[in-house]
């Protein structure tokens, strides 16, 4: 801190009682004003704890913070708050090398920063925040935990929402400036695309050796389904040319459940449409019911839960894949968002199957369904039918059914695509 030089004159007969006074208040005053230094964030960086237990993120400044703040909103998510009208962040810069950061963002507002630490996962951390004893910095220290833990712990944690944020031009891996306007401009414009609904994921449940349900007359799910995806997929290409259709599979070939949400996420997808045909014990179940991702809470959910989790392998033998609890209530964490969208279209569908298809419907429901699980963004399963039931089987068969459920299933991606560009402003002109 630099001080600048001050010289005393000492008057005739001034008790030396009042120069001391004075003298002191001279002290006091200085080093308040010297405090004004803009402080500066000049570099995160993170180290193993030497208990084994976690890492540390450090927080380097120059000067203390005036105040700080954090939040764990996700499991792989932790937010840093910074508060001050000084904070500099022009020098800021971070280890190339991390064992646990993936990302950093950081937002500038007109209180203070923001800074959104992603970490990689495959390891679970309990974040907590703290000023370090002996320096000006601030110290992030994750401790090593359990999925089910950890889930308990950032429950009622809330995203910040930096107010009047403005996005920094840095990120982890990357320490160069961009002072190029137009370089931002660019950045701006490629997040605003993102947000128009352009492309939607579906998928033809089975395929190949898995042939799903058999029905009535040896009826095999993956062909009812591949045929109508096809007809979805036509009627998006017709009649919503801005959108994009990618297929999971358009022809009798299996992909590996694990493996059809990241086609979804690869391709960016804004929603992810599971369709399938359901089959019962009793020739007389029917009607139609979509799924999105949760616990299931009915015997009937249950067993489509477990129908829809077997893969069948090309030697014949069956694999069930299983969601735990602590699973679903992670991703539940993570995206909540996604869940009560996914829960809308669902009910979208279900009402165009029941007043405009003329269909039975069996309702929403939720259920641990591996396809769903590994799709990053509103995602459904969608029951057209019960194969197993001679007349829907006939149906579900025919080339008039399968346009009828077709055209259903793409209204409701149609009005949900208008609601939701309304909801972000969009000019559909």
């Amino acid at each position: 801190m630099r001080i600048q030089h001050i010289s005393f004159v000492k008057k005739e007969n001034v008790p030396l009682r009042f120069l001391n006074r004075g003298l002191l208040v001279l002290l006091i005053i200085i080093p308040l004003s010297c405090s004004a230094q803009k402080s500066s964030l000049t570099r995160i960086s993170s180290v193993e704890r030497s208990d084994n237990k976690g890492h540390v993120i450090r927080f380097h400044l120059n000067e203390a913070s005036p105040a700080f703040d954090f939040s764990q909103p996700q499991p792989y998510l932790v937010q840093f708050q910074l508060t001050g009208n000084d904070l500099d962040t022009s020098k800021i810069r971070i280890d190339d090398q991390s064992d646990i950061i993936k990302k950093v963002d950081y937002y500038t507002f007109s209180g203070g920063i923001g800074v959104d630490i992603l970490l990689k996962e495959g390891t679970f951390y309990e974040a907590a925040a703290y000023p370090d004893r002996d320096s000006q910095d601030l110290l992030l220290a994750l401790t090593k935990t359990t999925g089910e833990k950890l889930a308990k712990h950032i429950i009622n944690m809330e995203s910040f929402a930096w107010s009047n944020a403005k996005p920094s031009n840095w990120a982890f891996g990357n320490n160069q400036e961009i002072e190029n306007e137009s370089t931002v401009d660019t950045s701006y414009q490629k997040i605003k695309d993102k947000i128009k609904f352009d492309v939607v994921v579906l998928d033809a449940g089975h395929g190949g050796h898995d042939v799903g349900a058999i029905g009535y007359k040896k009826t095999y799910e993956k062909n009812v389904v591949l045929a109508i995806t096809k007809k979805v997929g036509g009627y998006i290409n017709e009649y919503l040319p801005g959108v994009k259709v990618v297929y999971t599979r358009d022809n009798d070939t299996f992909i590996d459940l694990d493996e059809r949400g990241p086609i979804a996420n690869r391709a960016e997808g804004d929603l992810f449409v599971s369709i399938h045909a359901n089959s019962a014990a009793s020739r007389q179940a029917h009607g139609t019911e979509t799924y999105f991702l949760g616990l299931e809470r009915s015997k009937a959910a249950l067993m489509v839960m477990q129908r829809e989790n077997k893969v069948i392998n090309a030697d014949d033998e069956n694999k069930k894949k299983e969601l735990s609890q602590e699973d679903l209530i992670i991703y539940e964490l993570a995206n909540s968002g996604y869940i009560a969208t996914s829960e809308k279209i669902a009910g979208m569908l279900q009402q165009q199957f029941k007043n405009r298809a003329g269909r039975r419907s069996r309702g929403v429901k939720q259920g641990r369904l591996v396809v769903l699980y590994n799709a990053s963004m509103p995602a459904i399963l969608v029951e057209t039918g019960f194969i197993s039931n001679p007349n829907e089987a006939n149906y579900l068969t025919s080339d008039y059914g399968q346009s009828i459920i077709a055209s259903a299933i793409f209204r409701a991606i149609r009005d949900y695509k208008v609601q939701f560009e309304k909801s972000q402003h969009f000019n559909n002109n």
